[in-house]
């Protein structure tokens, strides 16, 4: 049998997914959730929940009315992965439930300290990893932009 990964919920990589967007595409303009989720293949719906949970952290802030949207709240150098990570499913240690746990009161016999240890660890490359840092790594890699950088032109 394969092992298995280690695999984030689809509500992380959505959210993930939606603020990466902001960062990469938004320019400090806000962007309506039905562009970002177009442009990602994300239910609306279903990343509306998620940036209220984003916006509740102080990760975006959203405007209303004509020409509103959302916008990124913090410097996409001081959002980190274990920021996004942490606003939508909680603590991390929590999130990641790596262990049921022991069962008829036998837990002294298994690794139980093992999951927290794994936890900090993530956590720790999570904190490494800023939105500049991921937007950084999507410009080497060519991940197309929503807009080209507009040609320049010299007299």
């Amino acid at each position: 049998m394969l092992p298995r990964a280690v695999r984030l919920s689809l509500q992380v990589q959505y959210a993930i997914c939606g603020i990466f967007d902001l960062a990469y595409n938004g320019e400090g303009e806000p962007i309506q959730i039905r562009v970002i989720c177009e442009r990602q293949e994300i239910p609306a719906r279903y990343l509306e929940q998620i940036f209220q949970r984003l916006r509740r952290a102080r990760l975006v802030a959203s405007k209303r009315g004509p020409g509103g949207g959302y916008t990124l709240a913090q410097p996409p150098a001081e959002i980190t992965l274990r920021d996004v990570i942490e606003a939508v499913e909680g603590p991390l240690v929590e999130a990641l439930a790596l262990a049921p746990p022991a069962r008829n009161g036998r837990d002294g016999f298994r690794p139980d300290f093992l999951w927290r240890r794994l936890a900090e660890r993530l956590g720790e490359a999570l904190d490494e990893t800023s939105l500049e840092a991921l937007c950084r790594e999507a410009a080497r890699e060519d991940v197309k932009r929503a807009h080209p950088e507009a040609p320049m032109y010299f007299i």
